[in-house]
């Protein structure tokens, strides 16, 4: 039987279609499906590692520095927070080993001494001390008593804050960047980071494995800050001959305690501040740390802790968030170190420290392959009254930086 005419057709064009020579290139085809990619929230370690390179991502193309430090901070959870001022036996070692800081008994090396008309006058110094002594101590004749614990807050503190605007106005014609710095009042400092992990063991995270997060909120009695950057005292990659401790507890043993609130890193300023460098903290002991104490619970051997303790912490906390200032931070590491400087005193004796950070990266990833470490120069704390130049040749040297 023969087929309808219809079909044979259509049979016939369907042919010639198949047949007919090409006459452009083919085009490459669109994907019909999007890409196989972990979920957001999985709990899978693929699912994790894209939340984290996604994470990473927004915070390398954040348009500002304030809109990178808000990404940054923005998950809450709990984390430790540190006391540079703390009552724990030891603390010292714990802070070196949660910033990777290695810490170095007296001072670096200083460069010439300036020489000529424009040379600090350390008779002048000693006469304006001599001054903010007696303002406190003999013209205001403070007769009540502080309240209890508040010993500190009656006298040492307003002489530490009179002394210190004294000489940095008496040193501003011999350093030029005391006379363009800012001197902060009670500011407040911040600082969060991350240095290593653990395993959740409670509520509806239980086993998931997170960084160990920490906070330092810091309070100096005064500090100095300079438009322009200290210059650094050993190279960014100095082989330095100390080694960091190794804490194989966590940090609830020291003790520390967990909070949870904003995630905050502040340098006693706002970013857009030109003053966005540190020149010198100066801190005060408080009275419940003070040294008499110390020695009536027989714990002498603390006294230089505390010291360190506080030097260390507040120093990194300050230098390092000056660095996130720049920029920098745990994905991205420091290119030039930052240096800042402190004065931790009770009102009597006096202790100088000089911090150089190398490295912002202390995540267990960021942390595999780097030789880098944190810096920390301290001297013992000694009497600042004496026939000697015991106190003013330090206090000269940190104020007079980058001179000497």
């Amino acid at each position: 039987m023969a087929a309808p005419r219809g079909w044979r057709l259509a049979r016939q064009g369907r042919c010639r279609l198949l047949h007919t020579e090409r006459s452009a290139a083919p085009q490459p085809l669109s994907p019909l499906y999007p890409a196989v990619v972990a979920s957001h929230t999985a709990k899978s370690k693929s699912a994790k590692r894209r939340r984290l390179e996604y994470f990473y991502q927004q915070v390398h193309e954040a348009p500002s520095i304030a809109e990178k430090l808000r990404l940054y901070g923005r998950l809450q959870r709990l984390k430790y927070v540190v006391y540079p001022q703390t009552f724990s036996l030891n603390a010292d070692r714990w802070y070196q080993s949660f910033t990777k800081t290695v810490f170095v008994p007296g001072l670096p090396a200083a460069g010439a001494q300036p020489a000529g008309p424009g040379a600090p006058d350390l008779s002048e110094l000693r006469s304006l001390a001599c001054d903010a002594l007696l303002q406190e101590h003999f013209y205001q004749r403070k007769r009540e008593r502080p309240f209890l614990y508040r010993e500190q807050q009656h006298v040492p503190a307003p002489f530490l804050t009179q002394l210190v605007s004294s000489l940095s106005a008496a040193l501003g014609s011999s350093n030029p960047l005391l006379a363009t710095s800012c001197l902060d009042l009670k500011p407040q400092v911040n600082f969060y980071w991350e240095r290593g992990e653990t395993v959740v063991c409670r509520g509806y995270r239980t086993g998931r494995i997170d960084p160990v997060r920490f906070q330092i909120d810091d309070e100096p009695q005064i500090q100095i800050r300079v438009p322009k950057q200290l210059p650094e005292f050993v190279p960014l990659d100095y082989s330095v001959p100390g080694e960091v401790p190794v804490i194989n507890h966590k940090p609830d043993k020291l003790p520390l305690f967990k909070r949870q609130y904003d995630n905050k890193i502040f340098i006693g300023s706002k970013v857009a501040d030109p003053c966005s460098y540190g020149h010198t903290q100066f801190h005060l002991i408080p009275d419940k740390l003070k040294r008499e104490r110390l020695l009536k619970a027989n714990l002498a051997d603390q006294i230089e802790v505390t010291y360190r303790a506080n030097g260390i912490a507040s120093l990194f906390a300050w230098t390092a968030a000056q660095a996130m200032y720049q920029g920098f931070w745990c994905e991205a590491d420091v290119t030039r170190p930052f240096v800042s400087q402190a004065v931790i005193s009770d009102g009597k004796y006096f202790a100088f420290f000089c911090y150089q950070l190398n490295t912002l990266a202390l995540t267990v990833k960021a942390d595999q392959n780097n030789p880098r470490k944190n810096i920390c120069w301290g001297t013992e704390n000694f009497e600042e009254y004496g026939t000697r130049n015991h106190f003013f040749l330090p206090s000269l040297r940190i104020l007079c930086a980058p001179l000497l």
